[in-house]
């Protein structure tokens, strides 16, 4: 199964709760409770890999409301209902149903449902992983929060200037506060050849309405914008850097420019690729996780548990005995 920072390098959006979305997400999609909302757009960039045996979208719950779009062969997997409908553009996609699923043409692509009766590891596979995602997103989000900062923010009117002065593991960290963000409108961020930057941002409320000097790109590959005590997380400009905030209720109306993890989100602005992809895996010292956690994962340590592609590698066994359903699902 997928943990820690290999979840900021697999999924574009990682929402732990539910998804309410009239928008678009160019990478991979993981929805820990139901999708809802108008007609979105997943998978819409060409560059993701297809090869990880991760489909573009993933809901464990129901898919309601507006015609969800999958593009570029995503196909998906849904633990529950999808009731919305689909539809499936590209190359032949297979879409894996553990209830039932309407308003969906079949065409060339394969479209499977009532899994969860035929297949009781199915959705079984799903919870684990969301389980796992949830417990180590908590974990990952504390044990960046107790980093030792070598990095400075200065102010200067308007403008925050972030200096990153990476160690010798290629790290800079940065701890500020909510009220740091609020006393700037504009962010210029140097990385100075640092793999990863960590940005640490204490508070529970938390405004992101910055503008970015010299634009967005790059920076959701090596940044990460931890919020661990956000609970609530409203952005309404373009924000550069993957985004941690797994107990954050958010809202956004602008693009974020790399990856972002939230505990439940209503999205009026789209994700974009240039998810993380720096080398930073475990963090340097095994903080104890917050209370009430129930597993010691972080950073990239993997839990030998059955994983999302065991869960493919069963459903597609179990394809080979399947006929296709009708055109109109």
């Amino acid at each position: 199964m997928v943990a820690g920072t290999d979840v900021l390098r697999t999924w574009n959006l990682v929402v732990l709760g539910d998804l309410t979305s009239s928008s678009e997400v160019e990478g991979r999609t993981f929805v820990g409770g139901n999708l809802d909302g108008n007609a979105s757009n997943y998978q819409i960039s060409p560059t993701v890999d297809a090869g990880t045996g991760t489909p573009g979208l993933t809901v464990v719950g129901d898919v309601n409301g507006g015609y969800k779009n999958l593009n570029n062969g995503s196909g998906a997997i849904v633990g529950g209902n999808v009731n919305s409908g689909l539809n499936l553009n590209g190359n032949p996609q297979t879409v894996l149903v553990g209830g039932t699923i309407s308003n969906t043409n079949v065409n060339n692509n394969t479209v499977n449902s009532g899994l969860a009766v035929s297949d009781p590891g199915f959705v079984q596979n799903l919870t684990q992983q969301k389980s796992l995602i949830e417990t180590s997103m908590g974990n990952l989000s504390y044990s960046l929060g107790t980093l030792d900062a070598n990095s400075s923010l200065s102010i200067s009117g308007n403008r925050g200037t972030f200096n990153a002065q990476p160690g010798a593991d290629g790290t800079a960290v940065f701890n500020i506060s909510a009220a740091d963000l609020d006393k700037i409108g504009e962010i210029q961020f140097n990385l100075n050849g640092a793999d990863t930057a960590i940005v640490n941002v204490s508070g529970s409320a938390i405004n992101l309405n910055d503008n970015f000097l010299g634009g967005t790109n790059n920076l959701g590959e090596h940044v990460i914008w931890n919020f661990p005590d956000a609970k609530d997380l409203s952005l309404s400009t373009a924000w550069g850097g993957s985004v941690l905030a797994p107990k954050a209720d958010a809202r956004t109306a602008n693009y974020i420019q790399g990856s972002a993890v939230f505990g439940s989100l209503v999205q009026n602005g789209e994700m974009h690729v240039g998810t993380y992809n720096g080398g930073y895996y475990t963090p340097p010292t095994d903080p104890q996780p917050p209370a009430g956690s129930s597993s010691s994962s972080s950073g990239g340590t993997q839990v030998p548990e059955p994983g999302m592609l065991a869960l493919f590698g069963l459903a597609f066994i179990g394809l080979l005995f399947w006929r296709r359903r009708p055109r109109r699902a």
